[in-house]
């Protein structure tokens, strides 16, 4: 988008000022909802895991199997996921994910009745499971997004979705932390499969496309469409007439011929591993390194959260500031993006220090950093052709996901032959540098990709 256009978005913005509604917010909010429980179900296995493992005699190699296993399939759902939201939109394929990922979530509280390689097995088996249903929502956030927001709007919308991550850790950490010490382990994941099954009712009742919405006006909706938002995204006879072309392995093939895809793809994969460090082995670190209860693990566990919330934030609102005042699309995304990373790379001061308070504070300054720069899914919104968003969409989380995949087993095995969290620590700061490398050297121009029919 050039800047000739976004500065055309403000004169359209003026215009409509004084009579658009605003319902566009109202759907980023309930896409933060839907993802910070998301990320809660994902991070559920690592706060009850110091406890599930000693109950359940789970060396710590086999629990970097188990968190992997949500990984395997969440990559494996990645490209049928992205195929069902272009196929049947947005609010049908998200309000089953919802509601099937919730079940699984439930369903792990039962495993505390098996023992030994059967709760292994059934425990692999049901992060499978809710890996495979969590498939289509990321991809369907920034769906959502591209067809609500404007294009100087679609960072702040994408941060704030995004940082539900940090969110969910600062709210669920420490009342997983709090059921699992109080009440047991299943304790946990029961409340939470209840509560996504609750909010999956929720969601149908709220989310709809821009031109179906009962509330919005047609202020709003020229407002978006003159930014660039694709609001016609989910029309069914656009549906039946692009269904065909929305699964072809040629689109899949051009998005990796693509420089500026491949280097974004790359980016998200490091940038995903700092994610799985913290949703997977930062909480079992604290317990198992820093000799913290797992009680207290799961409260100080929300401290990187608040400053991570606060760096999302932030990097999303720079980054439209940044196009606002008149910088390229390529500058206002990649700036956040590479300082994030940098900042990021502090957590590897932790190996220089004893002292608890120092430690909290470096991994909170380097989930601040990873806050920031974690604007992935603002760029594929900006840059994924139109066609295809959904695909495209599926395509990037099944990249940046093969580090859900690779991340956990590599640091329960630096863990389990070293005896110590300090190697794992380096590996994760690597990722963030390599991710700003990509971001710096690879990607080129940010811009929406045009396919060739």
């Amino acid at each position: 988008m050039s800047v000739n256009t976004v500065m055309d978005h403000s004169s359209v913005a003026g215009a409509a000022a004084a009579t658009k509604t605003r319902i566009r917010w109202t759907i980023v909010v309930m896409l933060f909802v839907v993802t910070a429980i998301n990320y809660a179900d994902r991070a559920v296995l690592a706060i009850a895991g110091p406890v599930l493992s000693k109950d359940l005699g789970i060396n710590a190699a086999q629990m970097g199997f188990i968190f992997s296993a949500f990984g395997w399939s969440y990559v494996i759902g990645q490209l049928p996921g992205g195929w069902l939201l272009d196929r049947f939109g947005s609010k049908w394929v998200y309000a089953a994910s919802i509601f099937t990922w919730s079940v699984f979530t439930l369903f792990q509280g039962f495993v505390g009745f098996l023992t030994g390689a059967v709760a292994v097995t059934a425990l692999f088996a049901l992060r499978f499971a809710v890996g495979l249903a969590e498939a289509p929502s990321f991809p369907g956030n920034s769906r959502v997004v591209a067809a609500w927001f404007p294009g100087h709007e679609r960072a702040t919308a994408s941060a704030i979705f995004n940082s539900a991550q940090y969110f969910a850790t600062v709210i669920f950490a420490p009342l997983m932390g709090w059921l699992t010490h109080s009440f047991g382990w299943p304790w946990a994941f029961g409340f939470m499969g209840a509560l996504g099954l609750v909010v999956s009712g929720i969601w149908l009742k709220t989310v709809y496309s821009p031109v179906e919405h009962p509330k919005i006006n047609q202020a709003e909706i020229d407002y978006i469409a003159a930014g660039g938002g694709l609001v016609n995204m989910d029309d069914a006879a656009k549906k039946k007439t692009d269904a065909a072309g929305g699964a072809k392995w040629d689109y899949i093939r051009q998005l990796f011929a693509s420089r500026m895809m491949v280097g974004i793809f790359l980016g998200q994969f490091c940038i995903n591993a700092i994610t799985y460090f913290f949703i997977t082995w930062f909480p079992v670190y604290l317990v198992q390194a820093r000799g913290m209860s797992v009680l207290s693990a799961g409260f100080i566990a929300s401290i990187p959260a608040i400053c991570g919330f606060a760096g999302g934030i932030l990097g999303g609102v720079l980054s439209d500031t940044m196009l606002r005042k008149g910088f390229s699309l390529t500058a206002a995304r990649k700036t956040p993006i590479v300082l994030g990373m940098l900042l990021s790379m502090s957590m590897i001061a932790c190996n220089y220090t004893d002292v608890q308070w120092v430690v909290v504070g470096f991994m909170a300054l380097a989930f601040f950093g990873k806050g920031i720069g974690a604007l992935g899914w603002a760029v594929m919104s900006d840059c994924a052709p139109k066609e295809i968003t959904g695909l495209s969409g599926g395509v990037f989380n099944m990249c940046g996901n093969i580090s859900s995949i690779s991340t956990p087993i590599i640091i329960g095995y630096i863990i389990q032959t070293s005896g110590s969290f300090n190697g794992a620590l380096l590996f994760v700061g690597a990722n963030a540098l390599i991710a700003a490398v990509s971001y710096l050297v690879v990607v080129g121009e940010i811009k929406r990709m045009e396919l060739r029919k």
